[in-house]
């Protein structure tokens, strides 16, 4: 009998998070985790499998395997490798820096998913995200749509939240995102702003704001929001790890969900084929169903080509391991 399966691949910090998340979502019946660390991996099954037996959690079957569990599965998320390097000289250290050691991990992944599976759709969290996508999505002939990234979910979230913060309102009052690379380069889109009908233009008449809305400093504040939690706890976790089980609901459910996903552009923008970044796509059970390719403002274009040239440059890195400035 088929049944609701993930597979989570990596248990560090944001693969146990991710594997929390799922847990108490009453959606798969079927957990697996992949990890180099058989320990670890066998240690966190059996720590969620205890819970299983405490009140309003789902009776989830959990525990460690390797990658031949890929064959059945319906979502398979990749959490593997280091999320971030850090120093105590650079309290701003950038996710670009992963990607030479990253490159070669998620080349492994792909390397064991598709040896038993080129169904499941496939969620990558592994940083420097949009050049690990890129690779997933365009080395191992995996069919179109069913690999992509978490992308600016999470910078989106953290956009709407300093919005909302701002104007002292529920976040999930505001429609906005953020676009581009999930890191230094991403930038929000102002021009498509909403807080039930209200615009970037109105806010400030209709809402009462500790400060006007000003989209150099908010987009800074938000790409520096990750550092806020990194240099505070030493990682960042819960947002992303919600952030992979929002889409992997989404793909259970045939929701069609519009979220801001990282794929390979292909036509879009000007890019075919040779960059991967985030974009609003529709989200449903095969994946990427649609990538939509909404209207910019020049200022928004131009943020926009800037981040696609880091995200080149920052490609160029994973394939031949020689560092930019």
């Amino acid at each position: 009998m088929k049944k609701n399966k993930l597979v989570i691949v990596g248990t560090g910090h944001v693969g146990s998070y991710v594997l929390a998340d799922a847990m108490k979502i009453n959606l798969f019946s079927d957990i697996v985790l992949i990890d180099k660390d058989e320990k670890v991996a066998t240690g966190e099954a059996l720590d969620q499998a205890h819970a299983t037996a405490l009140t309003y959690m789902s009776n989830t079957a959990v525990r460690a395997g390797d990658y031949a569990e890929c064959a059945d599965a319906d979502v398979i998320i990749c959490a593997a490798g280091p999320s971030i390097v850090t120093s105590d000289n650079d309290k701003t250290p950038d996710r670009a820096l992963l990607a030479e050691e990253n490159a070669i991990i998620v080349r492994e992944v792909m390397a064991g998913i598709t040896k038993y599976t080129m169904d499941a759709i496939v969620i990558l969290i592994t940083n420097p995200l949009d050049a690990m996508v890129y690779i997933a999505e365009n080395e191992f002939d995996y069919p179109q749509g069913r690999i992509f990234g978490t992308g600016t979910m999470l910078d989106s979230a953290r956009f709407r939240q300093i919005i909302a913060s701002n104007y002292n309102i529920d976040p999930k009052s505001v429609t906005g995102y953020m676009m581009g690379e999930h890191g230094y380069t991403a930038f929000p889109v102002f021009s498509r702003l909403n807080v039930q009908g209200f615009g970037e233009s109105e806010l400030d008449n209709v809402l009462v704001g500790k400060e006007p809305l000003n989209r150099e400093r908010m987009g800074q504040q938000v790409v520096q929001a990750a550092y806020d939690v990194l240099n505070g706890k030493g990682w960042t976790n819960a947002g992303v790890a919600q952030a992979a089980v929002t889409l992997a609901k989404a793909i259970m459910l045939d929701e069609r969900s519009v979220y801001p996903v990282c794929t390979t552009l292909r036509g879009q923008y000007g890019y075919d084929k040779d960059v991967a970044f985030s974009m609003p796509c529709i989200i449903g059970r095969n994946g990427v169903e649609q990538q939509l390719e909404i209207e910019l403002d020049p200022q928004e274009t131009e943020l926009m080509h800037k981040s696609a040239k880091y995200i080149q440059k920052t490609m160029e890195v994973a394939q031949t391991g020689k560092h930019f400035k």
